[in-house]
């Protein structure tokens, strides 16, 4: 407690007395109050915020919004956070049952907002949430020992001439390329078959495969091709190189089984339950809609729970604690 410098310096005895009685007795008093009024605001703030049901899609990144997002809801603001480890589809699904609330990264299902997104045409369970922040890049990639060696290869039209390069037991006898997570959003093998490559399309089954084949493939000097994306925090280690294709244009993946191009840049969104989304005083919806992060951001907490092997509990507490201002930013 600070004294002040300008306090009288002559008192009477009994004044000062019953001066220090007051204050000591006043200051318990407001100590006391102080106290009770913190216990009944984290307990109202508790009371008045739902339940949150994250989807947890397959891949470290989402992994990384999610764990942030819902550890700042049950520390902060005394949530019950939920997570739900789901495929995409799956996911959407939930938004009518109730068993989902928030799809905190998406990287773009028209098909699957036509179905449950109301200005599309669906049932009205999923409303878009806007920008994550995070911006996402698929393409074909290639390690760098390959695209160095053989630059020829970043460009799909010199694909076949090294196909017998790329086989593999599981390709047979035509050049092996790597996808990853089959309910992931790609279209490899429409792509294989209409650029006419003498590949066959070989699923690594999930992201951490994936990864694995590249840094092996590097490592190696191995022939590897496959489908990859950013934000992803094995680019800070292993520089893959993108193989070009022909050119992202409107509508040219309105028809799945006709894609001949690239994929486009895609800004990630936030998709969550309409009903859950219209508790506009519930401080957890509050949260969720003012989340916004970069991709460095997400790298960095990817890279804590995949290369520095911590949880992703402990991985999200360590973002927040050492960025304040970004999560304050949120809970505005």
């Amino acid at each position: 407690m600070l004294v002040s410098k300008n306090r009288p310096l002559k008192v009477m005895a009994v004044a000062a007395a019953v001066a220090i009685g007051a204050s000591a007795c006043g200051g318990g008093e407001i100590g006391a109050q102080t106290s009770e009024n913190a216990s009944a605001a984290a307990s109202n703030a508790a009371a008045d915020c739902a339940e949150i049901n994250m989807a947890v899609n397959p891949w470290v990144g989402y992994e990384a919004s999610a764990y942030v997002v819902g550890t700042v809801a049950s520390e902060k603001l005394g949530c019950t956070v939920n997570y739900k480890d789901l495929k995409e589809d799956v996911s959407w699904q939930g938004f009518g049952t109730g068993e989902v609330d928030v799809v905190i990264e998406d990287w773009g299902h028209p098909d699957l907002e036509k179905k449950f997104v109301k200005e599309m045409g669906g049932d009205g369970s999923a409303t878009d949430g806007g920008p994550n922040g995070n911006k996402g890049i698929i393409h074909w990639y290639v390690p760098p020992w390959l695209a160095a060696e053989y630059p020829d290869i970043l460009d799909y039209k010199n694909l076949n001439k090294y196909a017998d390069k790329f086989k593999t037991s599981e390709s047979g006898d035509m050049g092996q390329f790597l996808g990853a997570d089959p309910s992931y959003v790609q279209f490899d093998e429409a792509i294989v078959k209409n650029l006419g490559l003498d590949f066959k399309v070989v699923f690594s089954g999930g992201e951490a495969a994936s990864i694995t084949a590249f840094q092996k493939a590097e490592k190696n000097k191995e022939w590897l091709i496959g489908y990859f994306y950013e934000p992803q925090w094995l680019f800070a280690e292993l520089p893959l190189k993108p193989v070009a294709l022909p050119p992202y244009t409107e509508g040219c993946q309105a028809d799945p089984a006709t894609v001949a191009c690239d994929y486009p840049d895609t800004i990630l969104k936030k998709f969550y339950s309409t009903k859950w989304a219209e508790k506009a005083d519930d401080p957890g919806v509050k949260l969720v809609k003012a989340f916004q992060w970069t991709n460095e951001d997400q790298n960095t907490v990817a890279k804590y729970i995949s290369q520095d092997k911590m949880s992703k509990e402990d991985a999200a507490k360590k973002w927040i604690a050492d960025n304040p201002d970004k999560v304050d930013a949120w809970l505005k």
